[in-house]
């Protein structure tokens, strides 16, 4: 048996080749590989796109192993990029997968060159660095497509999750910081992007405190609830169906780009 075509037959099956060869050809970047951006990526690898970046500075924690593809036992340590990227290269070995330990940030933005991936999925906690991504992606040459995800903790019901141009997502608290910030910041992103979003919001039932620092005040090994004021609670199946919803965009704009003239 042929693996290599073999594995990517039920998604050519419904795609068609043009789509795959596009896909297969496509460049995309995914900050983020926690419990949305790592099912993304998942997802992504197993339709058949061949080229992916992963952007986490992150290690394992035992903490993720509720929501995070990569993270089990086993894993509990490890770089998540590395563990991540071991994966999919078990799913497709002749696949390009760039990892990436580092945070985007102000003081790393420089070093990321947006402008050469088709696609720039967001998948980044801190408010301040998604604003950053956000407007520097929107800002990039060649514009490449930016879907951004929205907060995805404190839900229960897989079904309230969807899609919008981030103007128009309503009832996410994430979404509502985001727009605060950048009208108080005065640089608004500089064309529109779409989101996944879901309006549920549970109250958290237990206690919000991250772990302590090490006695050292290190926080270079910790998991990164560490470094937040607060924790949220969140589940695998809502999370994971964040994630697929991301891939779904971008595999469904090159299949409509494709055949929009058919």
């Amino acid at each position: 048996m042929d693996v290599a075509n073999e594995i990517f037959n039920r998604s050519q099956l419904i795609l068609g080749k043009k789509v795959m060869e596009r896909l297969a050809a496509a460049r995309v970047i995914v900050f983020g590989v926690g419990g949305v951006g790592s099912w993304c990526v998942e997802s992504l690898i197993r339709t058949g796109l061949t080229h992916i970046t992963i952007v986490d500075s992150d290690r394992v924690a035992a903490s993720n192993i509720n929501r995070q593809l990569m993270a089990t036992t086993a894993s509990v340590g490890e770089v998540k990029v590395e563990a991540l990227k071991r994966r999919l290269l078990d799913i497709n070995p002749n696949a390009e997968i760039n990892a990436i330990r580092d945070i985007y940030c102000a003081d790393t933005a420089a070093g990321f060159d947006l402008s050469q991936y088709d696609f720039v999925i967001d998948a980044i906690d801190s408010i301040e660095n998604k604003v950053l991504l956000i407007n520097n992606a929107c800002d990039a040459p060649g514009k490449p497509v930016l879907f951004s995800s929205m907060g995805a903790a404190l839900k229960s019901d897989p079904t309230r999750i969807s899609t919008a141009e981030f103007w128009k997502v309503e009832g996410c608290p994430l979404a509502a910081a985001l727009r605060r910030r950048f009208k108080k910041s005065g640089h608004r992103p500089s064309r529109k992007f779409k989101c996944v979003f879901s309006p549920e919001l549970l109250p958290n039932r237990g206690d919000t405190t991250p772990p302590e620092r090490n006695e050292n005040g290190d926080i270079e090994n910790l998991d990164w609830n560490a470094r937040k004021a607060q924790i949220n609670g969140s589940l695998p199946h809502v999370t994971a169906v964040f994630g697929f919803t991301l891939a779904s965009l971008v595999v469904n704009k090159i299949y409509d780009e494709t055949y929009k003239n058919q």
